[in-house]
């Protein structure tokens, strides 16, 4: 072996508890001070998960000489817990069910197949808004969800049930992404003894929302989900890191959605596909996690793989906000200090490209007309909609006075008969028809 993953192991104490874990600084002679922390974290998923045989030295090798120019190695990665949603997990929730049911064919006991790491299924997509806008619209769209998707949900209390490793997050707990950041994401994850940092693949594209909080997660497909469920790695090009320095703040007037379009498009113009993105400067202390997490989110948008937030203070003020334990937030805290994943800013990293971008030059935003990165300033708007329309559309933008309709207000708006709800309303003019209504 290149290296003793043996003497790369140490204890640390937190709240009381003795915990095993891989230990960064063990590695000898190497500048690990100078790789990206989301490098340094996939580098400790190897170091934890070496067998020699799907994980092996080469790989970790690959990754404690990473350089701002990477070779074109394939990596291993064994996440931590799977995350998925109703449309895309339950297809893996029935190819599960069907080992169990080969299994028993073959007269063996079922009840060994289960998965190998947590997953979590966030039912969110599938629900629909049939009443709104009274007290008991949410338990009539809850109740009529359960109707439409009964042979669905018997399969998932099945699956609840019957697998280990296994829970389903009921509809109308919210949105998967949200219920993963606010709730399932825990920083450091403790298990068997071991402390190591929560990481995760998701069966939705948007799934890197959770990097906000410093965990590295992205979207896979179901096939590569599934592997991952049964304890195999995933392998994936070792990826080029590129920095996003951000500078400044953001300015009174502007909202988060203006600075992730901005990024979007300076992102895009970079060309960041399948690379990683990792957030640092000055004014990433001015950035709340749930602002990171509105940037994170948009990481398909960019085209990049994952956008990576450090663990610091700013982490732990939400974890707090967000009803974590104290004991958890410890953990958070004493083992990414103890293991050079915490940000302190003064880092001397070296990324493969940098981008700088300065939060103070934001203004007020619009996306689209066709692309987040096509954004469009407010005060642009005006003529910008006058000349999409007839560039995209090859219509004359008219003004309220040269339309036809204007004629007929100056008319009195007479002779037009209305609904309104069940009563017609027959030759009133406009303004009779709010004065009696």
């Amino acid at each position: 072996m290149a290296y003793s993953t043996a003497r790369a192991v140490e204890t640390i104490e937190v709240n009381g508890h003795s915990y095993r874990y891989s230990s960064l600084k063990n590695l000898p002679g190497e500048a690990i001070e100078h790789l990206p922390f989301s490098i340094r974290i996939l580098l400790e998923n190897v170091l934890r998960n070496y067998d020699g045989f799907s994980i092996t030295d080469d790989h970790i090798q690959t990754l404690t000489h990473w350089s701002p120019n990477p070779v074109d190695k394939d990596i291993p990665f064994k996440p931590a817990r799977i995350l998925m949603q109703d449309f895309t997990g339950v297809p893996a929730v029935v190819d599960m069910a069907s080992l169990r049911a080969e299994y028993v064919r073959h007269g063996k006991n079922g009840q060994k197949i289960n998965p190998a790491i947590p997953v979590d299924l966030v039912i969110d997509h599938s629900v629909q808004v049939d009443y709104f806008g009274t007290n008991y619209s949410y338990s009539k769209n809850v109740e009529l969800e359960y109707e439409r998707n009964k042979e669905r949900y018997e399969l998932l209390k099945w699956a609840q049930k019957g697998l280990k490793n296994f829970t389903v997050v009921p509809p109308g707990m919210g949105i998967c992404h949200q219920v993963n950041l606010e709730y399932l994401a825990q920083g450091i994850t403790i298990r068997d003894g071991w402390l190591f940092p929560d990481t995760l693949v998701g069966t939705d594209s948007h799934t890197p929302m959770v990097n906000g909080i410093g965990v590295v997660g992205w979207g896979v497909g179901g096939i590569e989900a599934e592997a991952a469920m049964l304890g195999q790695p995933i392998f994936f090009t070792c990826p080029e890191v590129i920095g996003l320095k951000l500078a400044g703040t953001i300015p009174a007037g502007c909202t988060a959605t203006d600075m992730v379009l901005s990024i979007t498009k300076v992102l895009r113009e970079k060309g960041v596909v399948g690379k990683f993105v990792e957030v640092f400067g000055d004014g990433l202390d001015n950035l709340t996690v749930t602002d990171r997490a509105t940037i994170a989110n948009m990481s398909p948008e960019f085209g990049c793989t994952v956008t990576y937030f450090p663990i610091d203070n700013r982490t732990l003020e939400y974890m707090h906000v967000t009803n974590r334990s104290p004991e958890q937030i410890k953990i958070v805290e004493e083992y990414s200090k103890e293991n050079l994943l915490w940000r302190t800013g003064n880092e001397k990293i070296a990324y493969s490209s940098v981008v700088e971008f300065d939060l103070s030059t934001l203004e007020p935003t619009v996306s689209g007309p066709k692309r987040p990165q096509d954004k469009i300033p407010v005060k642009e708007l005006g003529y910008k909609f006058s000349e999409l329309l007839e560039k995209e559309h090859n219509r004359k933008y008219q003004s309220p006075l040269q339309r036809s309709e204007s004629a007929w207000l100056a008319d009195g708006g007479s002779g037009t008969e209305f609904t309104f709800g069940k009563t017609p309303v027959e030759g009133a003019a406009p303004h009779e028809i709010i004065a009696e209504s």
